[in-house]
């Protein structure tokens, strides 16, 4: 488990761990509250978790755990998630959504820095990514990682009708 100090904006920390099959339900919640109508499915999602080719994170609230009712139930607050899929030396960031209230503090990042240790521990040399053109935030930020705008795929988001900017980033060797 990775702890990252979110406090920059008073906001507390958070925990990066690897994701299992019970975080399901949560990673399905964040996921249809961000993409909407792009959503995966649960059964996608089960697969991608579960999968060997890749890792999936959850960021949790780390002074959620320190309430009376998560010592009790080992509840956790589920801040974002993201996933990677790796094979051979490619890899793919699959997917990074972070909780609407939980934003600009930095777990978009943290989660995007852990999945770039797992490529390259991974030996990923090109990792790719598509993003929605009209999030400027999340282009921002891949791009101030190191990526950089490869192409665009046509009404790629469905059923919005939203071009995908596909990204690409060289790792290190």
């Amino acid at each position: 488990m990775v702890e990252h100090d979110g406090t920059t904006r008073g906001t507390g920390t958070f925990r990066i761990r690897t994701a299992t099959a019970s975080d399901l339900d949560v990673i399905m919640a964040i996921e249809r509250a961000s993409f909407g109508a792009s959503a995966w499915e649960a059964e996608t999602m089960r697969a991608e978790i579960g999968s060997e080719w890749g890792r999936y994170i959850v960021a949790e609230d780390a002074a959620a755990e320190a309430t009376e009712a998560a010592a009790t139930t080992g509840a956790r607050r589920a801040l974002g998630y993201a996933g990677l899929r790796s094979v051979g030396v490619e890899g793919d960031v699959q997917t990074i959504a972070v909780v609407d209230e939980a934003r600009g503090r930095g777990i978009g990042r943290a989660l995007l820095a852990e999945l770039l240790v797992e490529a390259e521990r991974r030996g990923v040399r090109e990792l790719f990514l598509e993003v929605r053109a009209d999030n400027p935030a999340a282009r921002a930020l891949y791009e101030s990682v190191g990526f950089r705008e490869i192409g665009v795929r046509p009404r790629y988001y469905q059923p919005e009708d939203i071009d995908a900017v596909a990204m690409k980033r060289e790792m290190p060797r």
